[in-house]
């Protein structure tokens, strides 16, 4: 069904959105295809394929524990990986049959990490996940005025994020502490 802002709803095709490979969540074919050509490098465990995609990806893309484990399992239904506990831990290597699919359609896969090594600019996810912290801390520690002027600050760098998007610079943001005038 089409929303009013096009297919899928206000957030476009499919209506996702998240943290995927190219700035969106990544569908469930791009989680697959990227545990399987991991797996094709080296067994591993749920935990250590989700950080190994965060660091590939320059932490633009974290898979979640919800998206990793279940196709894993589907996976090994489909007799493409075995999944065998090692230490408390499922470690998940590819069969035969997981080894001639990978070489069978890798040519015909995107590589989920090429867009990461071209990225330019700031890591905007950590940049995100520090202004989080302070945001949580002054939702506790500021006064009236202060979260007053926090809301201010917040609703004036949503703006100026959208604004960067379209490809326009806002004159009117105010400088920050360390900003020239």
């Amino acid at each position: 069904m089409d929303g009013p802002r096009g297919p899928g709803g206000p957030r476009g095709r499919g209506g996702r959105r998240g943290h995927g490979p190219r700035g969106g969540r990544a569908g469930r074919g791009d989680v697959r295809v990227t545990i399987l050509r991991l797996l094709s490098e080296e067994p591993m465990h749920g935990y250590q394929l989700m950080q190994t995609i965060s660091e590939r990806s320059h932490g633009r893309w974290t898979p979640s524990a919800g998206a990793v484990y279940p196709t894993l399992s589907a996976l090994a239904d489909e007799g493409l990986i075995t999944l065998v506990e090692t230490d408390g831990r499922k470690l998940a290597t590819l069969t035969e049959a997981g080894t001639a699919h990978v070489e069978q359609h890798r040519a015909d896969w995107a590589d989920p990490f090429a867009d990461a090594e071209a990225s330019e600019g700031p890591e905007l996810p950590a940049l995100m996940h520090e202004l989080h912290g302070a945001v949580r801390h002054a939702a506790q520690a500021a006064t009236g005025a202060q979260r007053v002027r926090i809301g201010e600050i917040l609703a004036q760098a949503r703006k100026d994020v959208y604004a960067a998007l379209a490809g326009g610079e806002d004159d009117t943001a105010t400088p920050g502490p360390g900003d020239a005038s």
